[in-house]
């Protein structure tokens, strides 16, 4: 089942859609998240704060494109640049349409530190289909939904020029309160294998308890649990965040990093999953660094806020 666009979000909540993809060619990826209550601004922070914690006024389209050309783009939006349908979401230019079972994103907006457009169109069909929810927390206030774990992704991009496609992952997330508030800290990554899609997730809540996934997606979208392999330690970012996964022989490489911020990163590595050498998209996220008021200060220069529509 596809989340809708259109879903109730409640107060102080959230919901994400996220993409990531390598082109088949090992030179180009991406990550896009859609979020309905984004998570990680600040002015979200500073409204909940406030009692203010209505999600609709905090909304945006990041995106992020690694390799040659590479741009990155995060705009926060009010509800006035917002339009939420069934199987349509308008964030100011943006936006994210279901037509059949294809995804397709249309682009427009502006790059950070350095103002240049990123604008064109991502296609995502499904490679193998899931949407089976799986919760996050004991109370089940935290839902992970991974809608597409194999999905197939054509990028056309006018700005920068960028024309290649490649395989991805397409997962939702929903939430009805701060992720700081639960969670300390997450690890999170995603790999093809020959017999289908592995999903590791690690989460760390704040009153110290661990849990751990480990899930097998087979051609059917069928989810099979796999028992936990041996810790695996990556670099640390230069920001000092910790990187850690999960490999058959407990060994990983750290291959690119694609993202590193004072409280999360985002890499591709290299591991051992079910006998196999595959490459992964790997995240490590920090809340306890996120929370930290040198960070909070930090993030607008990452994330300008704007209420209109234009570009």
């Amino acid at each position: 089942m596809i989340p809708a666009f259109d879903q109730d979000v409640p107060h102080h909540g959230y919901a994400w859609w996220y993409l990531d993809a390598i082109s088949d060619d090992g030179r180009h990826g991406l990550t896009l998240i859609a979020f309905v209550g984004s998570v990680f601004s600040p002015y979200y922070a500073w409204a909940r704060a406030r009692g203010r914690g209505d999600p609709l006024a905090h909304c945006a389209i990041n995106v992020a494109l690694y390799g040659p050309g590479g741009r990155w783009s995060m705009t926060e939006r009010d509800g006035t640049a917002v339009v939420r349908e069934r199987e349509r979401l308008t964030i100011g230019p943006s936006g994210l349409r279901w037509s059949n079972d294809c995804l397709t994103i249309d682009l427009n907006e502006w790059s950070v530190p350095i103002p240049r457009r990123v604008r064109g169109r991502i296609r995502v069909r499904p490679g193998i289909s899931s949407g089976q929810p799986v919760e996050l927390d004991p109370e089940g206030r935290h839902v992970w939904t991974p809608v597409m774990p194999k999905a197939h992704v054509e990028v056309t991009m006018h700005h920068p020029g960028l024309d290649w496609s490649g395989t991805g992952y397409l997962d939702h997330n929903a939430g009805s309160e701060p992720l700081e508030k639960r969670f300390d800290s997450w690890t999170w990554s995603r790999a093809m294998t020959s017999a289908g899609p592995v999903v590791l997730y690690e989460t760390q809540l704040i009153d110290g308890e661990r849990r751990a996934l480990a899930l097998h997606f087979d051609p059917s979208g069928t989810i099979h649990t796999l028992p936990e392999s041996p810790p695996a330690r990556l670099p640390t970012s230069r920001w000092g965040v910790e990187r850690s996964t999960r490999s058959d022989d407990g060994n990983a490489g750290l291959q690119a990093v694609w993202e590193d911020t004072p409280f999360y990163n985002r890499s591709l590595v290299t591991t051992r999953v079910r006998g196999e050498h595959v490459k992964a998209v790997h995240e490590s996220l920090s809340l306890r660094r996120f929370k930290a008021p040198w960070v909070q200060m930090m993030l607008p220069f990452r994330m300008p806020r704007r209420s209109q529509t234009s570009g």
